[in-house]
């Protein structure tokens, strides 16, 4: 018979427990003894409901207190120097240093996790000496069978992958550092086995990528070496995101079963199966559910899926799953009771996917009228969906975006004659300063905007407290001398929901809460619909900051693609299309804030780099998509209006070319969390226009001193023209406290200063 199968769940909690503990503790008001309590009780509700839900293999070692690779990192004695371990188990305290700093060091860098957007931190290998700290996937499987009676299922970050996820080491240092790190996962292993594991699901996300010749021999000598030191255990080898690479030598490992997504690259994988076979010793594990998607699965389609799957594979080695870990969807849609019912009824979180999981094992074996009826149930919800008027295309929208698109979109003026314009404008000096847009959201600012939400304050009421915080931001900001000002978006709760709510397209969820990195969760839109205009969203606030400053103030717009990137989508329309629509809508916002006065305007673009595409052949054409649509949404102001961008938190040294020909005439991007490194980018590639490289890590408590700043701007003016240099923070301030947020820029301003004086006198020799 065919097994279900997970391959992770969802570790925040239903009502974000998991999240809220951390932060308690992060605070001080929950000791270390209390956190891992509560944190147990969490880990084992979760398994409890897989178990109840009738999955068979249930994964263990998917929890996390922060991030799974850190977890791997730090189980395999992978600390960065700069946090003096002296060995042994690393404390709770170490743990969280590394993922958000210290007060003397500084965090390791944090990442997309492939084209997700969710963030790991990155392993810094350097000069550590790898030691086994303790095997955290033999704790998980005692505690799932001494719990709860379940013979889980290990999950652990492969060797390769993992290698593929660091940093700190040479290309051809891969195999030295296997050869480190190899017994170390056998010890693992052993342990496991000599505890009575059966399965062990073996992540390795990275095989969807390019592999070479020299790649697959040390894969080959991984496994080989994996399975001869534990012969009795069944490796998964599992992949996600799209088609799996060099299919016919893989499927030869000394593996039981290989892990294949069956909705992201299905026909590729499909078509490695038809063409290569299965050997008839192995396993199929194949995910059918989405597992990064929100919409209930067509069970008509995949059992289409399924029919072409036992064609080649009997139903007896065939494993049914989710697409991917379900870390990247809600946790159950039980409790959206606010949403219209025909959008509720087609959607499908993590709960309700792993039903449809063993809905779908349940049809490998038999065809029942069950499966009869709920086939019927789903298509029938589809329909009502479909007829949804926001869910037709909308003729004028598609007539006018082909207009606009064949009268051509750019700017009409070069880059080299509008930015003097805008400088004479604006009257900005030598390194102009700014922030990336948002203040800190305090516990005030919450509670005026829940009071605001639930009725308890008119909007009068409302509107006049966030006038107040602009006031006073705007204030602060002219006291620390920043040269261009923000309104600090007070009234947003996130850079994408508070578009969602006014542009028409979109629904919300109540708790449909996703992790992001760390303790961050964030609730990302439904775009269900077409999505239109329906009037100004940032003008009010924008234009009454302006109005209390003679410092320009910023316009602050989210792009099309991070919009689009960051909510779940509709799936009957390609994603280039909804970038497109949105594209448009935001352009009439540019036009209404320029029309309005408001001469800088900053679209944020953060997500450009996570969703591109895993396969090379398929980039191109998102990036060409990517400029373009940030071309139509910025093309249309004057040349004196001076266009920002910001992108972070992802490796952008492939796509500089692409960053340029978006010709924003200002990006801020990060490089302070990756310590500085993709300034070597600008040492191999020229960059021609206005940037800002963010000179301090905001995602940590840290205030770094002035001096650890100028030592950041000066190298980045090796390689970048003094001229279009600008300083700012990595990322928004939301997250921040106001005395720590306040303190940071007080030292930044100071290093800008100590820097331009040094630029002046001719101490500092610009690019």
């Amino acid at each position: 018979m065919a097994l279900s199968s997970n391959l992770g769940y969802p570790r925040i909690g239903r009502q974000r427990q998991w999240k809220k503990h951390i932060e308690q503790y992060w605070a001080g008001r929950l000791d270390e003894e209390a956190l891992h309590e509560e944190l147990r009780l969490i880990r084992l509700e979760h398994l409890r409901k897989q178990q109840e839900a009738g999955i068979e293999l249930i994964p263990v070692n998917d929890f996390s207190y922060y991030d799974q690779v850190l977890d791997t990192a730090v189980m395999l004695g992978v600390i960065p120097t700069r946090f003096d371990y002296v060995g042994g188990k690393v404390s709770t305290k170490l743990y969280y240093e590394i993922a958000r700093g210290s007060k003397d060091q500084p965090a390791s860098e944090m990442t997309k996790w492939f084209n997700t957007n969710y963030h790991y931190i990155v392993p810094e290998l350097n000069d550590v000496n790898p030691q086994l700290t303790y095997n955290a996937p033999l704790e998980a499987f005692r505690e799932a069978r001494h719990e709860l009676g379940i013979e889980g299922k290990p999950v652990i970050i492969g060797l390769y992958s993992f290698l593929k996820l660091a940093k700190g080491y040479r290309a051809d240092e891969t195999s030295q550092w296997i050869e480190k790190l190899l017994p170390l996962y056998v010890t693992i292993l052993k342990e496991l086995e000599t505890e009575g594991a059966t399965w062990v699901q073996f992540d390795e996300p990275a095989l969807v990528t390019t592999i070479t010749d020299e790649a697959l021999e040390q894969l080959r000598y991984i496994y080989e070496t994996l399975a001869k030191q534990a012969p009795s255990l069944r490796i998964i080898l599992q992949t996600y995101f799209d088609s799996i690479e060099r299919y016919e030598d893989i499927i030869q490992l000394p593996i039981t079963a290989i892990g294949l997504d069956g909705v992201h690259g299905w026909e590729q994988n499909l078509s490695q199966l038809q063409a290569y076979g299965l050997p008839k010793n192995k396993w199929l594990a194949i995910g059918l559910i989405d597992g990064r998607n929100i919409w209930r699965t067509n069970l008509s389609e995949a059992g289409v899926k399924l029919d072409q799957l036992q064609h080649l594979v009997e139903s007896e080695r065939l494993i049914i799953q989710p697409s991917c870990s379900l870390l990247h969807v809600p946790v159950t849609a039980a409790d959206e009771a606010k949403l219209p019912a025909e959008i509720k009824q087609v959607l499908a979180f993590a709960d309700e996917k792993l039903d449809e999981v063993v809905q779908l094992t349940n049809r490998c074996e038999v065809l029942s009228e069950q499966w009869e009826r709920n086939c019927i149930e789903t298509d029938e919800a589809y329909a009502v969906f479909n007829n949804l008027e926001q869910r037709k295309q909308q003729q004028t929208l598609t007539e006018r975006l082909n207009e606009l698109l064949e009268q051509g979109i750019g700017r009409t003026v070069s880059f080299n004659e509008r930015y003097p314009l805008q400088l004479e404008k604006h009257q900005l000096p030598l390194l102009p300063t700014t922030t990336i847009g948002s203040f800190p959201q305090s516990a005030q600012v919450r509670a005026a905007r829940s009071r605001w939400r639930k009725g308890d304050w008119t909007t009068e009421e409302y509107d006049t407290f966030i006038a107040e915080e602009i006031n006073r931001w705007i204030e602060h900001q002219e006291q620390l001398g920043l040269d261009v000002l923000v309104h600090g978006e007070f009234e947003r709760t996130d850079m994408v929901e508070f578009f969602g709510e006014k542009l028409g397209g979109f629904c919300f969820t109540t708790n449909g809460w996703v992790q992001s990195y760390g303790s961050r969760c964030v609730k990302p839109p439904i775009i269900y619909g077409d999505v239109t205009y329906r009037g100004p969203m940032t003008v009010k606030e924008t234009v009454y900051a302006q109005a209390r400053t003679t410092k320009p103030v910023k316009g602050m717009l989210t792009g099309p693609i991070t919009i689009m990137n960051w909510s779940f989508t509709r799936q009957d329309i390609p994603k280039e299309a909804i970038a497109f629509q949105l594209a448009y809508a935001l352009r009439q916002e540019v036009e209404a804030l320029e029309n309005a006065g408001i001469s800088i305007i900053q679209v944020d673009e953060p997500a450009v780099r996570e969703g591109l595409p895993l396969k090379a052949d398929a980039q191109a054409r998102y990036l060409e998509a990517s400029i373009a649509t940030f071309k139509l949404t910025t093309s249309v102001v004057k040349p004196d209006t001076q266009i920002h961008t910001h992108m972070c938190y992802c490796d952008f040294h492939d796509m500089i070319a692409a960053i340029r020909e978006m010709d924003a005439d200002v990006i801020s991007i990060e490089t302070s969390r990756s310590h500085g490194e993709l300034i070597h980018s600008f040492e191999e590639q020229t960059y021609d226009l206005g940037i800002g490289l963010g000179v301090y890590d905001i995602h940590s408590p840290r205030v770094p001193a002035a001096e650890e700043m100028v030592q950041l701007i000066e190298r980045a003016l090796q390689v970048l023209d003094s001229r279009l240099f600008w300083i700012n923070p990595d990322c928004g301030l939301k997250t921040r406290g106001e005395e720590e947020t306040i303190a940071a820029l007080q030292q930044m301003i100071q290093a800008t200063s100590i820097v331009r004086e040094k630029l002046l006198s001719g101490v500092v020799h610009p690019s």
